[in-house]
């Protein structure tokens, strides 16, 4: 039977969806069995202990790969007045760098970052974000929760980082050797911490270019090298962001600090600096008395001697040394309850120990500790002990064997008490302690005099201004005792920069006003030129906002050119007989991105009429808005019926208002077209070829006609255009339709009691493959004729693909109807990026997304079938095996001497191998690769290839291609992995549906192609 399918399909087909006839029954004992094969989260019992000896890989929640922060982007809702902002040190702005991911501008949404925050990246993996940015977050009164803000900020700032691309200095600065004097004066800053890294950078962003940064160790970085774990922050980022900071000019001396080899506050102004920045951090372990004596080689370590050990050892490139780790066994006791104490128990599993306990004196509702950190110790096994005090050591031998603690309890009053009746003895084989900092080296406190110190040996500083007792002398982090977290050390550093520039100006005569404007961050990206001209107007950049809802009053118009639109229409306007009234509601959300509520709308349908205000007023305000911003272009758009007294008189007076060029509105899909206006003209070639002849007649200045997609073919619409000398098109209008009937049959929108409608107008993505289809038919048909695009366009990748396809400038209204004007900085900086990045050929990106790592939950995973020569999903029995063998791997590696580390994709620096292209140059490239049916290549085929590692077994691909393609894939019931057999016809469904990006690639074919042609051709004619 051909209807039927084969005994090969119908095996493949066996796990297939099928529609429920009957309730199932199983056993709760087979159930637990059937659990446990497909179970992905870890078991809650102590035979699960993850073993974790030498494995530095990432281990935060927050990590996203590009899917990951694509989706989660598009779940911010980019709110006004962002709590969120509020609630970071350093005020980022979130809701536009996220505005910048969701948008693939990565570039875009790094430069937010590094413009207040120089250590962005070190932040986005450190950051306790629970407790600030995602804090504050509007999302948290939804049921799906708040933003995952640092997984964000680390992702983009990693692409940023893998582009190669270096900071330079403020382009609004005069040339460095045309600097005043004051900016030559050196600038010491003491610690390569984040305090200094953040303070020497705004430092050289304001312009100061002989900044020295000294540092007491052979490396730098400070605490973010020496004590935060490789697996929560490796070492190649601290390094990327101070190589940052080099880029500007900064020096850095190593093995050079305060007490050393005689420098002191003194010395450094004797030498000639002018200020100096203090951000040494608080070098020593605070240790309690019952410790005094006790070494390392007894099984004794504070946080200061174990995890700069750690470090040594698992960052690679941080120390000359062959360092290992310390070699721990058994049991391990940490003492404390803040983020160090956390560290140190994760770090001590990777030394080899088997049980790590976690002590504290107060309970879980006292712990310093991030929830995030701690979250992960507990997830890696380590045990909490609440409510005990540390008393005595237990010493077998010499060596470390216990530790007795008494019980701690609350009073009433909120006094802790300890309780001598209460003793506990804890068996253990090393002791860490991780009872915070201090400065206790009296070279160092010597040498900070003059600087008056506070009673915990800390130098006096003025919260406003990071300013000490010393006017000349400032300080940060750490030891100016308010930053608890390394946000806010960058933070006080940032704060620092200003008022030094302040002291500096003063020093020669300057005055600087005490409200800081900083400088942003930049990089030869900055420096495209996005300008383009059409008609002979010149365009500032490419951008405009379409005669739409963004553009109802000229006063909204002004703001959008405040916030850097390059050109704008005006709303339709008409004659005075012409005028009208809309109805309402109007505008509502569309149905075509599924039930989305919110921001992020796909599309939009309307029934808005033109503008309600008179052509007097628009004409008036374009003569104004022409006054105050010469270098805007603006579009009078402008509708009449088939009059052409009525074209020749509202188009002169179009003109005389001293508009750049008129669009002329022959498309609007509702309303308009009942009154012979509007769609009623657009859709009759000779209506528009008389039309355009008219204005034609009537005016000198550039026109475009505006068309209709509502059309058989368009490309004979805009030859009329052309015909009746139309300088260019504006492709396309909105398309008519219906957005959706509710349940009792009304729809919406719904007009009055007797909810009536019309058809109206869709918008926004969902008609970009329409708008993409136009432009480029207008492109092919008449080549060189301007082309004005809309329909679709939310971001500066769309906007490459409509200029790629022939537009010559782009319109947009629905991508503002989703968030605001200031998209307008995205869309930009987004388009600066892709054409410098054409000039950098970078091997296999698409734009600005690099090539897709082998992944799981967005870390690099190793090949597995590299060390057990099988691939194995990540689930119940496989994933046991998986964190074995890898497991293994670390071990031996261990053995051999050596730590592992995933492979670094930090970039070195890459300068452009041809000139970067200007925005004409890419207008049209795409046309050539767009032809007839014809003219495509049947015998160039492809076959689907499924990346085994990447795959989370979901089996789409698989049901993708039994019941929509060509049953191609078989689905193995154990495993759950998909297996593309050669009968793979190349159709790419299975790729369109992978919710993995480039976990399917399609690949050359290998064999020819044979379709199956259900029966033998017959060889009669």
């Amino acid at each position: 039977m051909l209807s039927k399918d084969l005994p090969d399909i119908e095996s493949i087909l066996a796990l297939n969806p099928r529609v429920k006839t009957h309730a199932q029954i199983m056993s709760t004992a087979n159930k637990k069995k059937e659990k446990k094969h497909w179970k992905r989260n870890p078991e809650k019992n102590c035979d699960s202990c993850v073993k974790l000896e030498n494995n530095f890989d990432d281990i935060k929640h927050t990590t996203l790969s590009e899917r990951g922060a694509l989706r989660e982007a598009l779940r911010c809702l980019k709110c006004a007045d962002a709590p969120c902002q509020k609630s970071c040190p350093t005020n980022l702005d979130i809701k536009s760098f996220i505005t910048s991911i969701s948008n693939k501008n990565y570039y875009g949404a790094a430069r937010v970052i590094l413009s207040d925050n120089p250590l962005g990246l070190t932040c986005g993996m450190v950051c306790p974000t629970s407790e600030l940015c995602v804090g504050g977050c509007n999302l948290y009164a939804s049921e799906e929760g708040p933003i995952n803000i640092g997984g964000l900020q680390q992702f983009a700032i990693e692409v940023f980082s893998k582009m190669g691309i270096a900071q330079i200095r403020n382009p609004e600065l005069p040339p460095a050797n045309e600097m005043p004097e004051s900016y030559h004066a050196p600038i010491a800053l003491i610690g390569c911490g984040p305090a200094s890294v953040s303070c020497a950078s705004f430092l050289a962003r304001l312009g100061y270019d002989n900044i020295t940064i000294f540092e007491k160790q052979k490396h730098t970085g400070g605490l973010s090298t020496s004590e935060i774990p490789q697996f929560r922050l490796p070492y190649e980022v601290v390094q990327f962001e101070i190589d940052l900071m080099k880029d500007l000019g900064v020096k850095v001396v190593c093995e050079k600090g305060l007490g050393v080899n005689g420098m002191t506050l003194t010395s450094l102004k004797k030498e000639g600096f002018k200020a100096v920045f203090i951000g040494i951090g608080l070098p020593q372990a605070n240790r309690a008395k019952i410790f005094q004596g006790l070494t390392m080689d007894q099984g004794f370590f504070t946080s200061k001697d174990f995890l700069p050990m750690v470090a040594s050892a698992s960052k690679k490139g941080m120390c000359q040394c062959r360092a290992s780790l310390p070699e721990l066994r058994g049991v391990v006791i940490v003492l404390g309850a803040g983020d160090t104490a956390f560290d140190c128990a994760t770090s001590a599993l990777r030394c080899g120990a088997k049980r790590v306990y976690v002590c504290f004196r107060k309970g879980f509702t006292n712990i310093r500790a991030v929830p995030e950190e701690m979250e992960l110790a507990k997830e890696e096994q380590c045990e909490f002990l609440p409510f005990l005090s540390p008393r005595e050591v237990i010493m077998k031998n010499g060596q470390v064997a216990g530790l007795q603690f008494c019980r701690t309890e609350q009073t009433e009053e909120g006094d802790w008490l300890e309780d001598e009746d209460q003793i506990v003895r804890l068996k253990a084989d090393y002791i860490i302690s991780a009872f915070g900092s201090m400065l206790n080296e009296p070279q160092v406190s010597e040498a900070m005099a003059p600087v008056k110190l506070t009673r915990w040996g800390t130098p006096e500083v003025n919260t406003d201004t990071m300013q000490t007792s010393e006017p000349w002398v400032f300080a940060g982090g750490d030891i100016a005792g308010l930053a608890n977290t390394t946000v806010e050390s960058v933070n006080d550093g940032k704060q620092a920069s200003w008022h030094i520039h302040r002291y500096m100006q003063s020093l020669y005569g300057q005055q600087v006003d005490r409200v800081p404007k900083l400088p942003l961050f930049y990089s030869a990206i900055d420096q495209v030129d996005i300008s383009v001209e059409v008609c002979g107007i010149k365009f500032p950049n490419p951008f405009g906002l379409a005669s739409a809802p963004p553009t109802t009053s000229t006063a909204m118009i002004r703001r959008a050119f405040e916030q850097g639109w390059g050109f704008a229409l005006t709303k339709t306007f008409g004659l005075d007989k012409d005028l009208v009234t809309n109805v309402s509601p109007r505008i509502v959300r569309g149905t075509t991105s599924g039930h989305v509520y919110g921001p992020g709308q796909g599309s939009f349908l309307n029934i808005e009429l033109i503008s309600e205000k008179t052509a007097a007023y628009w004409c008036q305000s374009v003569a104004e808005l022409k006054k105050d911003f010469p270098n805007n272009v603006v579009i009078s758009s402008i509708m009449c019926s088939y009059n052409k007294e009525d074209w020749t008189e509202l188009a002169k007076m179009a003109e005389k208002s001293g508009a750049d060029a008129l669009e002329l509105n022959l498309s609007c899909p509702h309303g308009m077209g009942e009154r012979g206006m509007g769609l009623a003209c657009g859709q009759d070639p000779v209506m528009v070829r008389n039309i355009c002849r008219w204005v034609r007649a009537a005016i000198s200045i550039p026109f475009f006609a505006k068309l209709t997609p509502n059309v058989t073919n368009i490309v004979d619409i805009a030859k009329a255009a052309h015909e009746g000398g139309a300088d260019g098109v504006t492709a396309t209008n909105t398309v008519s339709g219906m957005m959706g009937l509710k349940a009792d049959g009304s729809p919406w929108p719904s007009v009055g009691v007797d909810k009536r409608t019309t058809y109206g107008g869709v918008s926004g993505n969902a008609i970009r493959p329409i708008a993409l289809r136009a432009v480029s038919a207008i492109g092919r048909a008449i080549p060189g004729f301007p082309i004005l695009a809309t329909g679709g366009i939310d971001s500066a990748e769309s906007g490459l693909q409509f200029l790629h396809a022939g537009a010559s400038v782009l319109q947009v209204c629905s991508a503002v109807q989703n968030q605001d004007f200031t998209v307008i900085e995205d869309y930009c900086v987004g388009l600066k990026t892709l054409l410098y990045l054409k000039s950098l050929e970078l091997k296999d990106w698409d734009g600005q997304s690099p090539p897709t790592e082998r992944h799981q939950k967005g870390k690099p995973v190793p090949r597995l079938e590299d060390l057990i020569g099988q691939s194995l999903p990540s689930f119940g029995p496989y994933l046991q095996q998986k964190t074995e063998a890898i497991s293994e791997y670390k071990k031996r590696l261990r053995v051999a001497g050596d730590a592992d580390m995933m492979e670094t994709n930090i970039s070195q620096a890459n300068t452009p191998k041809k000139t970067v292209p200007a925005v004409k140059d890419v207008i049209a490239r795409a046309l050539r690769h767009i032809g007839a049916y014809q003219e495509l290549d049947n015998m160039e085929q492809v076959q689907a290839l499924i990346d085994e590692e990447m795959c989370i077994n979901c089996g789409k691909c698989y049901m993708t291609c039994n019941d929509s393609g060509y049953q191609a894939i078989k689905f193995d019931p154990e495993t759950h992995l998909p297996l593309v057999t050669d009968t793979c016809t190349g159709c790419t469904l299975c790729l369109s549906v992978c919710p993995i990006i480039d976990c399917i690639k399609m690949v050359t074919r290998t064999t020819p192609y044979q379709p199956k042609r259900g029966v033998p051709i017959s060889p009669v004619c």
